[in-house]
């Protein structure tokens, strides 16, 4: 073999499409990894599932016509009224998931396998956080169904509802991001699982899911009204339809334009978090 062939040898050949085409490939070749693994490991899925499902019935049956929305405590309007908070809660409620198989990865060495190779440094966060997005996307086509069997309707068009479960989806997307960066820097995955969840329960209770936030004290009114997790609530109510006649919109300016606010939330935190992570993974492997 002559030396210039030893040399073609050990030089790599460039991917086409560049570094940008490099990390969308390899990115969705760690997503359809992540997939299989949900795949063959179905529990995982049923028992993610089987909380929001709980969550529905429990929320219309034991509240509905507790709780005044709008000035009536007629059950069919809370459960309207409710239904975009449990959605919410449930794809936010993923970012556990999402930490712990990270934090699971990182424990069995996995990742530094990854980072053996040459793939782009954020293909593996990306590649996790896509994956995530389609098991919840599946648990919310799920949801609705049940939503639908307990009397949940959408009454401004399919379009509009359609928006509202994408609005739903990129909250969900962009707290996984969060919860990728918790994975990186706990050294287990039970306790990615906790960090996951401890932080969720008042970030979605001090909100504006369950009951209408302008019957909490003051201090907690304007936490939960600039909430980004309220703000994605509000959005999907609007183009659900399930602002109930006469409820009083709060006058924060995440209420009065929850598409926007939920928008730019999302948007923000994804690009926030995503940087975080990344960072936090070439360091935590390095």
């Amino acid at each position: 073999m002559t030396v210039a062939e030893r040399t073609a040898r050990r030089t790599p050949v460039p991917r086409r499409g560049g570094a940008v085409g490099q990390s969308v490939r390899d990115s969705l070749v760690i997503a359809w990894r992540n997939l299989i693994r949900m795949v063959r490991i179905p529990e995982v899925v049923v028992f993610a599932l089987i909380q929001p499902i709980m969550f529905v019935v429990l929320f219309s049956y034991v509240f509905g016509g507790s709780i005044a929305v709008g000035g009536s405590t007629k059950p069919s309007l809370y459960r309207e009224f409710l239904m975009a908070g449990i959605f919410a809660q449930t794809v936010t409620f993923a970012t556990a998931g999402a930490g712990a198989g990270i934090a699971d990865d990182m424990h069995k060495g996995l990742v530094d396998r990854f980072r053996s190779l040459p793939m782009a440094r954020g293909a593996v966060l990306t590649g996790r956080t896509l994956a995530d997005l389609v098991q919840t996307a599946l648990t919310l086509v799920v949801l609705a169904v049940v939503a639908v069997i307990v009397g949940w309707r959408i009454h401004d068009g399919v379009l509009r509802a359609l928006a509202g479960f994408a609005l739903l989806l990129l909250l969900g997307y962009a707290f996984s991001w969060i919860g990728a960066l918790i994975g990186l820097s706990v050294r287990t995955p039970e306790a990615a699982t906790s960090g996951g969840l401890i932080w969720l329960f008042p970030l979605t209770f001090i909100s504006n899911a369950f009951v209408p936030s302008g019957n909490m004290p003051t201090v907690l009114r304007v936490i939960a009204e600039w909430n980004p997790f309220s703000a994605t609530v509000q959005a999907a109510r609007e183009l659900f339809g399930n602002l109930p006649p006469g409820y009083p919109v709060p006058g924060a300016w995440p209420m009065r334009h929850p598409v926007w606010a939920s928008l730019l939330w999302s948007v923000l935190i994804i690009a926030v978090f995503r940087w975080l992570s990344v960072r936090k993974y070439r360091s935590a492997t390095g």
